[in-house]
Formats: C-alpha cells, structure tokens, sequence
C-alpha cells in the first residue's frame, strides 16, 4: 500500500526536484550559449510589468474552470478525488512550496530553456509526459498538461519573459 511520504522530507523532495529541473534548464541554456532563460523573446520594457498581470488573470481563469469542472464533472471529480488520495494530507505550507517550487522549475526548463531551442509544440509534448500519472484514470491532467504547455509557451511568445507563465503556473 502507498503511503506518503512524511511533510519535511515531501518538501525537501519537491524542492530537489524543481531544483533540480531549474538546474537543467539554465546548464541547458548556457550550453547553448543562451543563459538568459527569463526572457527568451526580448519585448519592449513594459511587457515586463504587464507580463506578471497577465499571468494572474490566467491562472484565476485556470482555477475558477477548474473548481467549475470539479464541481459539474465526473471525470474532474474523479480525479480531484483520486490526486487526493494520492497526496495524502498535504498542509498549506507544502502547496505553496509546490506551487513555487514547480512554477519556477518547469517554467525555466520547459519554456524557458527548452522552448527556444525545440519550438512551442515540442516543449509542450515533453511537459505533458512528465505529468503522466500512476494509471489511465491521470490521462485528463496529462492532456491538460499539455494544453498548458501551449497556453504557457504561447505566453512567453507573446510577453517575451517567463513572468506570465511563472505566475499563472503559480496561481
């Protein structure tokens, strides 16, 4: 039977691996001889501060659709259901690391490294296969995955920076 790990090693585990994905993206980066991982499209100034706005106002679409779905959907619920048992009781503290901890990691890496150098598409295909979960019934949050792959590339395209993806994935 699975059983979650304890709180303090969860963190430590959560921050190993999105450090460790952050890591990879700006040694990616840098080989290419790219270190500027944050703003792979250089924009005007001023997308640097609508950038962030963006990204907030995306992520609360994102979570008001999905507490929509969870609430009118099987499926949704279904997997809403199925993460928690998964995840065990995670406190307030371990989501705000996850969430900021895997908002700069796959940012830096997927859009930021690896989208300049493979395209939009590409980089979302590989995000959608490291959120492939334990069995058939984590196939929506892969596919949803992937469309935020694309939303979040496209993005970068748009703004120029990682602020709005970063912030969005975040939120």
């Amino acid at each position: 039977m699975y059983r979650p790990a304890p709180p303090q090693s969860r963190a430590t585990l959560v921050l190993g691996l999105y450090g460790g994905l952050a890591l990879f993206g700006l040694l990616l980066a840098a080989g290419r001889g790219d270190a500027d991982v944050y703003s792979p499209y250089p924009r005007a100034a001023w997308w640097h501060l609508v950038s962030p706005l963006l990204g907030l106002v995306l992520g609360l679409l994102v979570v008001l659709a999905s507490r929509l779905a969870v609430a009118r959907l099987g499926w949704a619920r279904s997997l809403h259901r199925d993460f928690r048992a998964l995840l065990g009781d995670v406190s307030s503290r371990e989501i705000m690391i996850l969430a900021v901890a895997s908002s700069i990691g796959e940012e830096v890496l997927f859009r930021g490294a690896l989208q300049p150098w493979l395209g939009l598409g590409p980089q979302a295909a590989l995000f959608a296969l490291l959120h492939v979960g334990p069995g058939r019934r984590f196939l929506p949050w892969t596919l949803w995955a992937l469309v935020m792959g694309l939303v979040f590339g496209a993005l970068v395209e748009l703004t120029g920076d990682l602020g709005a993806p970063i912030v969005a994935h975040f939120t």
